[in-house]
Formats: structure tokens, C-alpha cells, sequence
């Protein structure tokens, strides 16, 4: 049976984070020899090489180093929780949250705001990208978990929904279709489309098309939704956008906008917490999740009585 220490452990899942091994030893405050050192005992007790040590190349994690690296990650926020049960204390620590950028405004806020009040010696620390940024950091350990569409998810994931969600026409007041309850995507095929070009909004807009044998006639594609709304404040087109809680129908310039369901409806989906299936969320994450959930489900739908499975884990 392989044999190491939580202090090999702590120093292995440090080193993705570093190029070179000087660079590591530094931040870790330890010798270049030494760390050296502990990742070759390393190596021999579990009997894999991790990483290859080069001067010209510098630090390079192997295949079985970069997943050794995250699973040792795991179990030192195990470990850590391990104490703190047994402490017996209130949560505290650090919480790695990532969020998709389309929503973070309507998400983030919300989180930071209410979240410490109840939990105040938990800190959040937030990273904002895109699916492809924040998949590989749930991966490697630098998030614990992410909110992110639900839409076109790799396999390997546990998810947990938060909110209900569905495309969206954003119009401009005196736009034609504007006076209408709802508003049918056939009737905005041949209008100017502001595109908001994001993955998977980009693939999900087209597939709403598709399905009904049309074609949007794009006028432009942008890769922010504020840009989007502001483009159809002036009234140069209109947006197709997921709707979001927390979000007033004005753009960033403070013209009004209509925002309109769409009839039938193109796309219904949820926005989910997500994290990989191989690892368990910490107490801290759990609450954070929870809290998410309190107070943002059910209210991705424009405020219209929408229903979500809040508090069921996906299977």
C-alpha cells in the first residue's frame, strides 16, 4: 500500500499552479531541493512518475500528476472539514465559486449580499468566465463549484438546479411586435437579430430556429448581453437573451427595453450548480449551493410563477 503524508500532499497539489519548480519552492516557502525531494518520495510510494523536472522545460505534470494533483486537493479539504466537524465550530473558510458571464449580474450580487450574513465567516471568492474557462477549473481544483446553463454539459458532472430559465425577445418599446403578451419567433426571423455570440448561447439560439425551419437574419453578433441590450435600446434590432432573476428591462444607457416570452416557447432550461461527480462538495460549498437556491429559485422565469426543482440533486 502506497504511504505519504498530508505535507506531501499539501506541496503536490500546489505545483499546477506553477511552470517551474523554483517558482513553487518559492511561494511554498520551502527549498527547490527539498521540494524536489518530497515529490520524489512521492513518486516512489505510489510508484507513477508525476511530473517531469527540466530546466529547459521546466515543470510539466503528467497525465497521472495533473489527476493525482486534484485528487489530492480533495482530500485536503477533507481533511480539513474532518477537523472542523470535530471542532464543532461554525463554517468558516474559503469558497471557490465560478459563474457563467451572461448571468453573473443578476446572480452574483445577489450571493454576495445575503450569503455572508448568514454564514459571515465564510468567504466567497468569485471567478466570472465562460463554460470553457470555468469547466477545466472545476477539473483541476480551482473552483469548487460553478453555476453555468444546464445546456450542452459534458458528461461527468453532479448538478443541482437553481432557477428555471427560457430564451427571451428583447425588443425596443416601439417596436411593432412590443404591445404584444408573448410573442412568436416566426414573426422575428426576417428582423435584424443582435446576437449574443457566447457558448452555448450562440448554439442554443440557433437550434431555436432550427426547430421551427427558420433562419435568424443576424445584424451583428456581440459577445456581452449589455451590449446586446443596449444595441436594442436604439432600437437597431433585437436580442434573444435567457431570462434572469434581478433584472430590470433597461439598458446599460438607461433606455428602456421590452422583454417578451417567447410563444411557442423555444427554449425552457434551468441554470444548475455543478461541480465533478468524483467529488464531494464541502460543507461550505454545500451551504452556498443551498443558499443559492433559497434565494434565487424560481425566479428566473420574469417573475411569471415559474417552478424549479430547487433542492433536488440531479442525478
Amino acid at each position: 500500500m502506497a504511504e505519504f503524508t498530508l505535507r506531501q500532499l499539501e506541496l503536490f497539489s500546489a505545483l499546477p499552479d506553477f511552470t517551474t519548480l523554483s517558482a513553487a519552492a518559492e511561494r511554498l516557502h520551502i527549498s527547490e531541493s527539498a521540494l524536489s525531494q518530497a515529490i520524489t518520495s512521492l513518486e516512489k510510494a505510489v510508484g507513477v512518475q508525476l511530473c517531469v523536472r527540466r530546466k529547459a522545460r521546466g515543470l510539466q505534470l503528467t497525465p497521472a500528476g495533473q489527476h493525482f494533483a486534484v485528487r489530492a486537493r480533495g482530500i485536503l479539504r477533507d481533511s480539513q472539514e474532518l477537523a472542523f466537524e470535530l471542532q464543532g465550530g461554525a463554517l468558516r473558510g474559503p469558497v471557490r465559486l465560478g459563474c457563467f458571464a451572461s448571468f453573473a449580474t443578476s446572480v452574483i450580487p445577489e450571493i454576495l449580499d445575503g450569503f455572508p450574513r448568514r454564514y459571515p465567516e465564510v468567504s466567497v471568492e468569485v471567478t466570472v468566465g465562460t463554460e470553457e474557462e470555468l469547466l477545466p477549473a472545476l477539473e483541476s481544483g480551482q473552483l469548487d463549484v460553478a453555476v453555468v446553463y444546464d445546456m450542452f454539459l459534458p458528461l461527468g458532472y453532479a448538478q443541482r438546479e437553481i432557477y428555471a430559465t427560457e430564451l427571451e425577445a428583447v425588443l425596443h418599446p416601439e417596436h411593432p411586435l412590443a404591445g404584444k403578451d408573448s410573442v412568436d419567433l416566426a414573426d422575428l426571423a426576417g428582423e435584424p437579430l443582435v446576437m449574443y455570440d457566447s457558448s452555448p448561447s450562440i448554439t442554443n439560439t440557433h437550434r431555436a430556429f432550427a426547430a421551427r425551419g427558420l433562419r435568424p437574419t443576424v445584424l451583428t453578433s456581440v459577445p456581452q448581453v449589455i451590449l446586446v441590450q443596449a444595441l436594442v435600446g436604439r432600437g437597431l434590432g433585437y436580442g434573444l437573451l435567457m431570462s434572469r432573476p434581478n433584472s430590470a428591462p433597461v439598458s446599460v444607457e438607461g433606455r428602456s427595453l421590452a422583454v417578451r416570452p417567447l410563444r411557442p416557447s423555444a427554449t425552457h432550461t434551468h441554470v444548475v450548480a455543478i461541480w465533478p461527480e468524483d467529488m464531494s462538495l464541502s460543507p461550505r460549498a454545500e451551504a452556498l449551493v443551498d443558499y443559492a437556491v433559497e434565494a434565487l429559485g424560481g425566479r428566473g422565469e420574469a417573475g411569471r410563477g415559474a417552478h424549479t426543482a430547487a433542492g433536488a440533486a440531479r442525478e
